[in-house]
């Protein structure tokens, strides 16, 4: 396996404190459906898009306005020989200031380009970061998942695998 764990960083003008609470606002910016609370330390969450992607995460560490890390304790792809690919990743937010401005950097420790689901996974991530919780941060509305809602162009890739 490689060591290259997907990476994506966004500076705002935003304090550290609006860039963590952005963050723990889950629905806010990754998906509506999600189950359970996403804040505080040893909280679990379950998300799923349609029958797609399934996962069960746990908050295993929370460090207010510098730090937030999950775990995916469960994982199912629809779309991959191996359904469970994400199990045991860590994806992974860390604040901290620059320069005047806040740096948000996201990395989820384990989704490495060995991964079957990498090119989508990154994909869908880029846009989860750099316009969905962007948005979130610096506007205070996100383009979470939303039933009902017209699929983006990475979800209808998901959706014809």
């Amino acid at each position: 396996m490689s060591t290259i764990d997907f990476t994506s960083t966004v500076l705002v003008d935003q304090s550290p404190q609006e860039v963590f609470d952005a963050v723990i606002n889950v629905r806010g910016w990754w998906s509506e459906e999600i189950e359970g609370d996403t804040a505080k330390l040893n909280d679990v969450f379950d998300y799923h898009y349609e029958d797609i992607h399934r996962a069960k995460i746990k908050l295993i560490e929370v460090i207010p306005n510098e730090k937030v890390v999950w775990l995916v304790t469960e994982n199912y792809f629809k779309f991959t020989q191996d359904k469970t690919e994400w199990t045991g990743t860590k994806p992974t937010f860390e604040i901290s200031e620059k320069e005047g401005k806040t740096a948000l950097r996201f990395t989820h420790f384990g989704l490495v380009p060995e991964y079957e689901c990498f090119d989508i996974c990154r994909d869908a991530w880029t846009n989860y970061i750099q316009n969905s919780l962007r948005k979130l941060i610096t506007t205070g509305t996100g383009e979470p998942n939303a039933t009902g809602k017209p699929q983006t162009e990475n979800e209808k890739k998901l959706s014809e695998k």
